[in-house]
């Protein structure tokens, strides 16, 4: 073997993996198709579940040493500014009671530099196929590296090659990916004027928009756009954009002029989400977006690639034996799958609730809003789910209690396992 574990892709979700597999002593080649680390705007905003995870590694540490935000709420908002519902992190019972935002590159950074001797890293390394042995089982990838193709035997593949895995594929795990009608546009605000030290969705009429600090006096502003919204805008015609944003959203009038001479660097990013009907098969595992992606509004998917990685690691044994590594894929396939089911369905319901346009999605969404807001048995246990502490479902009585349909007689306390 050339390595115990190969991991495919230098993402959070791959770089995530090396960390928890070097931590059980493995040895690990991590290889990466791109020269340099991504920029685009993505996974700034790290849950309490996540930084659980990253503080047994020692990478929390480093990202609060490296000027990471903690933010104390997660606050839905409407267009003024007032609070329809607000996640008060600082009542978790758990030791991060806070989120922390930061950079997506210093993230990729600081899981990097916490890879030990046992982890060989290369980038500009393009994972082409699988390698099978006589019964199919996967033993290997075949790389082309510098010119030339070579292939590496492990005794397990971690495939964290993103949303369009090639290596997804070349295993035959089909996904159908479910397109939102809108698209976000992402915008990196420098010399922002101070905002609350939150993550604060703005419900409008034109649906979400979304804002949060960044390290150095930065803000980043997502905005809900039509697929074609922005194409094509000149300065006079972004300017016209910002001044109806700021109009129908009169909370963003403090970032406008910092918006302006920002929006040059705007990213317009499509949104979807999916997940695979299976993590793995023989010798072969899925982490991250690999497997699964879901709405950013509800700051799940960086969160999700990081604790797929340490369940994987756990449930590997010491044996790297053919049978018991495909033993260890089948019960961390069995452990997170019904969890990213429901995350996924979370996920899309908080979207929802704020991007969908329709009439009567506008309607039932913000009653739910302003009802889950009210209740602060339903505000403590939508928190704890997505904070990724665990998944506490709602039952169909809680549904009603969340629309406003029926009155909850225990709204005032908190659930029963707080």
């Amino acid at each position: 073997m050339d390595a115990d574990v190969v991991v495919c892709g230098a993402g959070v979700g791959g770089l995530a993996a090396a960390c928890a597999l070097s931590s059980r002593g493995f040895r690990v080649l991590l290889l990466e198709k791109s020269a340099e680390p991504s920029r685009v705007a993505k996974g700034e905003v790290l849950q309490p579940g996540a930084l659980r995870v990253l503080r047994d590694w020692g990478v929390a540490r480093r990202l609060e040493e490296r000027g990471g935000l903690r933010l104390a709420r997660l606050v839905a908002r409407d267009t003024a500014g007032a609070p329809l519902m607000a996640l008060d992190y600082d009542r978790l019972r758990e030791q991060e009671r806070w989120l922390l935002a930061h950079d997506y590159p210093v993230i990729l950074d600081a899981l990097a530099d916490r890879l030990d001797g046992s982890v060989e890293f290369r980038r500009g390394a393009l994972v082409r196929d699988l390698l099978r042995d006589a019964d199919g089982r996967v033993v290997g990838v075949r790389v082309a590296e510098g010119g030339h193709e070579r292939e590496v035997r492990a005794s397990l593949v971690v495939a964290a090659d993103g949303v369009s895995s090639r290596l997804r594929k070349a295993a035959g795990i089909e996904v159908r990916r479910d397109e939102y009608p809108h698209r976000l546009a992402a915008f990196d605000i420098a010399d922002a004027p101070r905002v609350e030290q939150d993550f604060s969705a703005y419900v409008s009429e034109r649906g979400l928009r979304l804002r949060y600090p960044l390290p150095g006096g930065r803000v980043r502003l997502y905005v809900q756009v039509g697929p074609d919204e922005l194409r094509g805008l000149d300065a006079d015609g972004m300017a016209g954009w910002i001044e109806r944003l700021v109009r129908d959203t009169p909370a963003l009038e403090p970032l406008a002029e910092a918006l302006r001479a920002s929006a040059a660097n705007r990213q317009v990013l499509p949104v979807s989400r999916f997940l695979a009907p299976s993590l793995g098969i023989p010798g072969l595992a899925l982490v991250g977006e690999t497997g699964h992606a879901v709405h950013p509004m509800a700051a799940q998917g960086m969160n999700t690639s990081i604790t797929d990685a340490e369940s994987l690691a756990r449930h590997l044994g010491d044996d790297l034996g053919a049978e018991a590594v495909d033993a260890g894929i089948r019960s961390y396939e069995a452990e997170r799958l019904p969890e990213l089911v429901h995350i996924g369905q979370t996920s899309h319901n908080a979207a929802r609730m704020i991007t969908d346009l329709s009439w009567t999605g506008r309607v039932v969404g913000r009653r739910a809003l302003r009802c889950t807001g009210g209740n602060d048995r339903l505000r403590y246990t939508v928190m704890h789910n997505m904070a990724g502490l665990g998944q506490h479902r709602l039952s169909l009585l809680d549904r009603l209690h969340q629309v406003g349909v029926l009155p909850d007689p225990r709204a005032r306390h908190l659930p029963a396992w707080a």
